[in-house]
């Protein structure tokens, strides 16, 4: 596994826009709040030629356009790592004007986005074999002020720091749009894991886990998308780490509680779950949800149960902020006691 150099205090940070890019308010004040405030911390930037477009059907431009900014912001020398603007929804059609050669034999440069963006963090780790951060995207860096998930992002990208915690509130709905771009996030409902082994909930709160393995995961929509692809190389991948075992983490956006466990059954029986020692499960967009006595817990619960590897829910993972950074294809250990959770990055 290839892990990228750290971002040096005045160093560069590029930005690019595969799927979405911040045209539109309050992404766009956001955004340009944060470019500030990475200036303030004596940044460099360098902005890429969709930063600012909402001419594509789903991402920021055409396609083409999108895969060659991704390219070339890569192996450009410009700029130390790349933030992605924000997530979308077709990130997945840029792929096939995405110069995979090109940028697997460049230097390794940190790549950090979510949701849509899965479309290169998971390839990077799992077809380039180069660790990249599943994590807030540009525009989040804006909020005044920050939240700690947005200091743990950007300490992680720095080096300074080697592990990541849950956050004591999670927000069900965000007060922020196009006439508060800045407003932080609005954390009112108390985090609260909860934990199986198998179909079979921990009751005891102070239960504990500790587990390792190789970080590999992200946001459903995208991977039931790619698997079967010819960018697809989940098992090569995992035979190749074998040894180490696999974390999965993993969370949805627009999935209802159907069809996550329709992509569970899937990614289950396209064998990615082999050597599995456990699985990390953010909460879904559809928080709550229940169809026909279907829950998210049993959504996912009853299909991994024969797997008898610890399932952690109700993560700070992905679309309900704030969001754990997690290193895709990074080593990691997990140690969870009641409702604190804890990933420690190992580089191998």
């Amino acid at each position: 596994m290839r892990y990228p150099e750290y971002l040096t205090d005045n160093g560069a940070i590029g930005f690019v826009a595969p799927s979405f890019g911040c045209a539109t308010e309050p992404y766009r004040t956001a955004f340009e709040n944060g470019q500030r405030i990475f200036k303030e911390k004596g940044h460099g930037l360098v902005l890429g030629p969709n930063c600012y477009e909402a001419t594509g059907i789903g991402i920021s431009s055409t396609p083409e356009r999108c895969g060659k900014e991704l390219t070339d912001s890569y192996v450009s020398p410009d700029s130390q790592i790349l933030l992605s603007c924000g997530g979308g929804e077709l990130m997945c059609e840029i792929l096939d004007y995405v110069d995979f050669e090109k940028i697997r034999n460049a230097r390794p440069k940190w790549y950090m986005g979510y949701s849509d963006n899965t479309n290169f963090t998971y390839l990077s780790a799992t077809l380039l074999d180069t660790a990249a951060v599943y994590g807030p995207c540009a525009a989040a860096f804006g909020m005044e002020p920050w939240h700690p998930a947005l200091e743990d992002a950007y300490r992680l990208l720095k080096g300074e720091i080697h592990q990541v915690t849950g956050y004591e509130k999670w927000e069900k709905e965000s007060l922020k749009d196009a006439d508060h771009p800045l407003a932080p996030y609005n954390v009112t409902e108390q985090r609260k894991l909860r934990c199986f082994l198998g179909a079979e909930e921990q009751k005891d709160h102070q239960a504990k886990f500790e587990f390792s393995g190789r970080l590999i995961g992200g946001c459903m929509d995208c991977l039931v998308n790619l698997l079967g692809t010819v960018y697809d190389k989940t098992a090569d991948f995992t035979e190749k780490y074998k040894e180490d075992g696999f974390i999965w983490f993993l969370e949805s956006c627009d999935l209802n509680v159907f069809a996550i466990r329709r992509a569970v059954w899937q990614m289950k029986h396209a064998g990615w779950f082999r050597y599995v020692k456990g699985f990390l499960i953010g909460r879904p967009y559809c928080h709550g949800q229940e169809m026909m006595g279907l829950d998210q817990y049993r959504a996912v619960t009853e299909l991994l149960e024969e797997y008898h590897a610890p399932v952690i829910m109700d993560m700070d993972i992905g679309h309900l902020a704030p969001m754990m950074p997690v290193i895709c294809g990074c080593c990691g250990r997990v140690s969870v006691c009641g409702n604190d959770v804890k990933i420690v990055y190992e580089k191998r």
